[in-house]
């Protein structure tokens, strides 16, 4: 019988990192896709062990903080003010007690297929409509109250559910509380890197104490270092570029895979 962690091939490992970059600073759920991509491409990677699962998306997702940390470095030497240091401690509370309450029992029950279509259909639609309701939004960084964070902390705590993505509602918590898109991609960025640092911190600990075969290594690292480079890589093309654009094509995309699985769920009936 194959070991359970020969079904991550490196190439396979290698693939779903530098998906991860587009996918994390998109609104489209890197998760989502960590779990739709080898599943709709016929990869063996849900026979992996649960924890071996686990242990390689807190790689993929250490990866890509370090690169959302490399490429925000000139917004972390600057002195936060008082106001500033407030939103990120309100907009990270919720996820980060979500995530120690809810993390495990929602990656049980909520991580399969129709579950994960589910939440990129319902975050779609709450990101588009927030997103037409709010074209001309006229409020700006500077203007972001502790109400605010706490809208955004609610929006990451939601994201936990698997297809929602941190950033989509996020951005459409920023819209909805009248933020123009270009204040809602900066709020966006600023506080993902807190969220992604303290998952990866919490999961990293748990990984290290569980400990990981020797042979298992190398799949690791290769998503790590692929994550990475392509969150760098991402973060250069996509920061700034994209902030004026509407909302929609991300919601349409992701009405479209989750369809798409949803298909393919009733066709293996």
């Amino acid at each position: 019988m194959a070991r359970a962690d020969s079904a991550l091939a490196l190439r396979h490992a290698v693939a779903l990192g530098l998906l991860q970059g587009p996918t994390e600073l998109l609104p489209i759920s890197s998760s989502a896709h960590t779990t739709l991509v080898p599943w709709l491409a016929g990869w063996p990677y849900a026979q992996l062990e649960r924890e071996l699962r686990r242990s390689f998306e807190v790689a993929l997702h250490t990866g890509a903080g370090l690169a959302l940390a490399l490429a925000m470095r000139g917004e972390l030497h600057r002195r936060p003010r008082a106001s500033d240091a407030a939103l990120l401690v309100l907009s990270s509370a919720p996820p980060a007690l979500a995530g120690l309450l809810l993390g495990r029992v929602l990656e049980r029950r909520l991580g399969g297929p129709r579950s994960i279509a589910v939440g990129l259909a319902v975050g779609a639609v709450a990101m588009a409509i927030a997103d037409a309701e709010a074209p001309q939004g006229t409020r700006t960084c500077s203007q972001a109250g502790l109400r605010d964070g706490l809208a955004l902390g609610i929006a990451q705590a939601a994201a936990l559910a698997p297809g929602v993505s941190r950033s989509g509602a996020a951005l459409t918590a920023a819209r909805a509380r009248g933020f123009s898109r270009s204040a809602a991609h900066s709020l966006c960025w600023a506080v993902a890197l807190p969220v992604i640092a303290g998952a990866s911190l919490l999961q990293g600990s748990r990984l290290l104490r569980a400990g990981v075969p020797a042979r298992f290594v190398r799949p690791l690292l290769a998503g790590l270092i692929s994550a990475f480079c392509s969150t760098l890589a991402s973060a250069a093309l996509l920061r700034g570029s994209l902030s004026e654009r509407p909302l929609l094509p991300y919601s349409l995309y992701r009405c479209l895979l989750a369809a798409g699985v949803l298909a393919r769920l009733r066709r293996s009936r």
